[in-house]
């Protein structure tokens, strides 16, 4: 047992030497560029934008009326779409939760990004027999689909040329 534990590790190490050597870095493992004051518009009354919200304050970035970017956010649309045979009573589920982006320099009125889409998925499977299970299943992949396209839109601001 111990043999195959030291393995586990041998490879393991190895394997992160590999790839630090050839500059391979995990996504959110360096700092992300400075991201300006900016104010939410739009549908600010989604969860993705109280998601940004809450997270952009965490960081320290201020998000007012009246800051230098305008970032509008469309409405969050969530679509679901059946996977497999109808017969079988789990089905794996694909569910897309997709918005508008459009980020704006309010000096010059100039559109750094306009109506950008941005949408993120998962996969689930659920038994279409467990109505309460099922209904648990989808609220909490609809929520970690919340947290990773809010994620995805401050990622997307912070990379934009320009806003530094």
């Amino acid at each position: 047992m111990k043999r195959r534990t030291f393995l586990t590790l041998s490879i393991a190490a190895s394997a992160a030497v590999l790839l630090s050597g050839c500059g391979f870095h995990l996504r959110g493992s360096e700092s992300m560029p400075t991201i300006p004051p900016l104010s939410l518009e739009g549908d600010t009354n989604s969860a993705v934008a109280q998601q940004i919200a809450s997270r952009l304050q965490q960081r320290g970035i201020p998000v007012t009326q009246d800051s230098p970017w305008r970032v509008t956010l469309g409405t969050p649309v969530l679509t679901q779409r059946g996977l497999g045979n109808d017969g079988r009573a789990s089905r794996e589920h694909e569910l897309t939760l997709r918005t508008t982006l459009s980020v704006q320099e309010r000096s010059s009125n100039a559109y750094y990004l306009n109506n950008e889409t941005l949408s993120v998925n998962t996969q689930i499977r659920v038994s279409e027999d467990d109505l309460l299970n099922r209904e648990t299943l989808m609220q909490e992949a609809e929520q970690e689909l919340v947290r990773k396209l809010s994620m995805r839109i401050i990622e997307r601001i912070a990379y934009l040329e320009g806003m530094q």
